[in-house]
């Protein structure tokens, strides 16, 4: 069954790649606005915007960066005279689903507009120089950043689990070698497919002395996933200590 906005969402991939087109402010208040139109649980999120030419990933004419909000609430809860009585780490889940449902009606909205984007998703561990690129007050915390333009490339959409590997009905599955085996098929068969790790000429450094066994001829996206969270972020003191600078403490009750 497909429709347009089907098409869009199935279409849809990273652009990493743009024209020199610049959205017009009509174009950037619509992608505003629409992603505003997410369904929020208390819109305890903001965006951010850069057209800073040169500073942009990718060299994209718009930088969004999609930040839960906790400031802006607790200035309306002052009006009424409510201090906040929720522990950060669950307010941080809720301005979180709030930020994501946002950014996708971004990028839906983006698609559908004929232009492209890019999520970033190291933007939590660069909180520090957003803070100072944006003034940002404390009680905001950057989610995500999303690069939009105007496509100058047309890559094929990446592969995805089988859906057998992602939609479970009634009662989750106890999965056998098989079926883990095929997922690992697909996806790793449909990015070999399209050179994409040898294009980028990137694999994940192994690191612990462990030996390189792999090369760009069978190194694909399982073995690159697998070195990612088997290797990064061991610690959370990194990331702790972003949300402290953006005056968020997940580790201490309100009580």
């Amino acid at each position: 069954m497909r429709n347009p906005v089907i098409d869009i969402l199935m279409n849809r991939k990273s652009i990493r790649k743009y024209t020199d087109e610049k959205p017009s402010d009509e174009v950037v208040e619509t992608l505003a606005t629409a992603a505003q139109q997410a369904p929020f649980a208390g819109q305890m999120c903001s965006l951010l915007l850069s057209r800073r030419k040169g500073k942009i990933p990718f060299g994209a004419p718009l930088l969004f960066t999609i930040c839960f909000d906790m400031h802006k609430m607790e200035t309306i809860m002052q009006k009424r005279k409510w201090s906040t009585g929720s522990c950060d780490l669950s307010l941080l889940l809720f301005g979180m689903q709030d930020a994501v449902l946002m950014s996708e009606n971004l990028v839906i909205a983006a698609e559908s507009l004929k232009m492209g984007s890019c999520f970033i998703g190291n933007a939590p561990y660069r909180a520090k120089s957003i803070i100072e690129r944006y003034r940002l007050p404390k009680r905001v915390f950057p989610i995500v950043q999303l690069t939009v333009g105007y496509p100058d490339e047309n890559p094929p959409t990446r592969p995805r689990y089988p859906l057998d590997y992602f939609l479970f009905e009634s009662e989750y599955p106890e999965f056998t070698d098989e079926m883990i085996a095929s997922a690992m098929k697909v996806m790793d068969d449909g990015y070999l497919a399209q050179d994409y790790y040898t294009e980028a000429n990137y694999m994940v450094p192994l690191e612990n002395d462990r030996e390189e066994t792999f090369t760009f001829k069978d190194y694909s996206w399982t073995e690159h996933m697998g070195r990612k969270w088997g290797q990064w972020t061991p610690s959370p003191e990194e990331l702790l200590e972003q949300l402290n600078a953006c005056g968020f403490d997940i580790t201490s009750s309100t009580e």
